[in-house]
């Protein structure tokens, strides 16, 4: 009769242990950035906020996002809702895949680079999807302008939302201005014109994001390969008594 050995306990004992660990990963970086996100909006107006420590290079800056992570929009309404819903269906394949990725045993900082870009996957989809309809105040379409246009006050929990399910817009706030300058006039295209870096403003599900594809890239020969489980040898049980005198291969 064959008896599953212990190894195989283990092994599973291990996988159900790394599905927590990315269950908590993923958990934690959607509940700050769902707090900070919340926080930001109900307690300030669109604008700066504040220096951290009074530092120029750390600042909030409140602003809402219509499309894409970092501040990319993708045309109107229609192109805002087909932004929300390739969101939706790539939270579902990662879902999907960072469950097969765990089962089947791939490099620990892999699967912790694809939790990354879940959660911030997430933690703007959550935005897009629900944020319309519970607050107030939001950045809204105009037709008129073809554009869309901010809004005036601070925001506040509602039953009337500002905009309908799939329509909400992405709360940033995190902004690095580092240095300002001007690029030397013989530089092609934009010689003379004023720049700076880091000019960006995002959230931390971004963040999170930009974290796990830029790790991915720098260590992908590390990670795009699966861990070798050791051989596991199953034992039989058998009712023949075995002397010491035996040789067991």
């Amino acid at each position: 009769k064959a008896q599953k050995p212990k190894a195989v306990y283990l092994s599973i004992i291990m996988k159900t242990l790394k599905i927590k660990h990315v269950a908590l990963i993923i958990s934690a970086i959607i509940i700050v950035d769902q707090a900070l996100k919340i926080w930001i909006k109900t307690s300030h107006p669109t604008g700066e906020v504040d220096r951290v420590l009074g530092m120029d290079w750390f600042r909030l800056h409140f602003i809402e996002n219509p499309g894409m992570a970092w501040g990319w929009k993708f045309g109107n309404e229609t192109g805002k809702m087909i932004l929300t819903l390739f969101r939706l269906a790539a939270v579902i394949f990662g879902t999907w895949y960072l469950g097969k990725i765990v089962k089947q045993g791939y490099k620990r900082g892999f699967i912790i680079c694809a939790a990354l870009i879940y959660a911030g996957a997430l933690g703007n989809l959550i935005d897009s999807m629900f944020y319309g309809m519970i607050f107030d105040k939001g950045l809204t379409y105009n037709p008129a302008i073809g554009d869309y246009v901010s809004y005036s006050g601070i925001a506040q929990f509602s039953s009337n939302g500002y905009s309908s399910f799939l329509y909400g817009s992405v709360v940033d706030m995190l902004y690095f201005p580092m240095f300002k300058g001007n690029f030397p006039s013989w530089f092609p295209v934009v010689g003379g014109d004023d720049f700076e870096f880091f000019s960006a403003i995002f959230n931390i599900a971004d963040a999170s994001i930009s974290t796990g594809v830029i790790t991915l890239l720098i260590f992908q020969k590390r990670f795009f390969k699966k861990n070798t489980p050791a051989d596991i040898h199953t034992t039989v049980e058998t009712s023949s008594e075995v002397s010491d005198k035996m040789q067991v291969l």
